[in-house]
């Protein structure tokens, strides 16, 4: 019987937990997880902290799931994978054999090496649910938080735990915030709107050096501060597989089937990195849907069945106090604009093609756009004119809405 091995326990492990058992295969699945939770929607945990979520809600498969895909989980660490002898082994020491294995051991955050951050008593990461449970204790209107990082990590740490303490500094080296994913202007729009809710942004600045309670800055500004969070950025997970000789880059390298350059052995999630198809580069695209694909489709070809994930597009979607923002694609060739106080709407087009688009404010129907970008829609096809003011089906000719929606709308 085949011995089906998962390293790691969120999203792309579930996939690929369904991806096995969608080809009727019935062999021993085992899953090897970290954290001590059941596989869970690791973007809650900033409505976590808002209350507006609890960890029931937050669970991506219900209590059974496990039991009704014959699954058992082993919570502890996989530090090693003896390629040899087809097992891996635990930091309990326990070693566990496999037929066909599947790394889909996530990202973990990048702290740098701060001079100083000894001396700071509460300090936190924001990437798991125990980080959030943790951070969550601390939490009190008298006290103040310096974020180190504007990313998406960092604002929505700020967004949830904005009203329960007394102040929010939020602090990045970068020109602007959310710098991997909007340009100058679209960034400036959303941290206006963050201002206006107190939220003190610093960018083009960052701590160099901590004394305590004191962050003193690259600018030579200080900040004083109760509890210090890092968002700086997250590191895939890839030292499994480059222990063993497999190819690796920022990411796992793993082919559309999502077998890694190792005989047996697969990876999908945010350990990996796969072609994003709107500018034909190899990156790691860290987002929940990519993640469960890559792990569903790694689930049936070590099953023995066959699928591919060949569409990959780095996609966003993100809102803080009301303010929703997406982004998708890549944002090279030409540009169309629309903008308004407070929103604003990019399309970006290349060779007939829309290849990518941020969005604030005018995210209605955004999954017309990205349909266009992974489908690599020729815009000539279709009344794009239409389509760039108001995202909707009847801009598609009408044989192009059977095929795609299902009948004429």
């Amino acid at each position: 019987m085949d011995k089906f091995v998962i390293i790691g326990n969120g999203v792309a492990a579930a996939g690929c937990i369904e991806g096995i058992r969608s080809t009727g295969n019935k062999g021993k699945i085992t899953v090897i997880s970290a954290e001590k939770h059941g596989v869970y929607c690791r973007p809650l945990i900033s409505y976590y902290l808002e209350d507006k979520t609890d960890t029931e809600r937050m669970k991506y498969r219900d209590d059974g799931f496990y039991e009704e895909n014959n699954c058992d989980v082993i919570y502890a660490e996989a530090v090693k994978i003896d390629k040899k002898n087809s097992s891996v082994i635990l930091d309990n020491g326990e070693t566990v054999p496999y037929s066909k294995l599947c790394v889909a051991a996530g990202s973990s955050p990048f702290i740098p090496s701060f001079d100083g951050i000894e001396t700071v008593e509460k300090k936190f990461s924001f990437m798991t649910l125990d980080d959030a449970l943790t951070l969550k204790k601390e939490l009190s209107s008298d006290k103040d938080v310096l974020i180190i990082g504007a990313g998406l990590i960092g604002l929505k740490c700020a967004e949830g735990i904005y009203g329960k303490v007394r102040s929010i500094t939020v602090c990045d080296l970068a020109d602007r915030i959310l710098s991997s994913i909007l340009d100058e202007d679209c960034a400036k729009i959303m941290q206006s709107h963050l201002e206006s809710r107190g939220i003190k942004i610093m960018t083009g600045d960052s701590a160099v050096r901590f004394e305590g309670k004191k962050a003193v800055m690259k600018s030579g500004k200080t900040v004083e501060f109760d509890i210090l969070v890092i968002a700086v950025g997250v590191r895939p997970n890839t030292s499994l597989i480059k222990d063993i000789g497999g190819n690796v880059n920022r990411g796992i390298a793993v082919g559309s089937n999502c077998e890694t350059s190792v005989e047996n052995i697969y990876a999908a999630g945010d350990c990996t990195e796969c072609t994003d198809i709107s500018d034909g580069k190899s990156k790691v695209i860290a987002i929940m849907p990519n993640a469960y694909i890559q792990g569903f489709t790694a689930g049936v070809n070590m099953a023995g069945g066959n699928a591919e994930f060949d569409n990959a597009v780095p996609m966003n979607s993100i809102g803080f106090f009301g303010l929703h923002a997406m982004t998708a694609g890549s944002y090279g060739g030409s540009m169309y604009e629309e903008k308004s106080e407070g929103r604003i709407k990019r399309l970006f087009t290349e060779n007939d093609r829309l290849t990518g688009f941020m969005l604030i404010g005018y995210t209605e129907r955004a999954g017309i756009y990205t349909s266009l970008i992974r489908e690599k829609t020729p815009l000539s096809s279709l009344d794009f004119d239409a389509l760039r003011n108001v995202a909707d089906f009847t801009s598609f000719p009408a044989e192009s809405r059977r095929h795609s929606f299902g009948g004429e709308v």
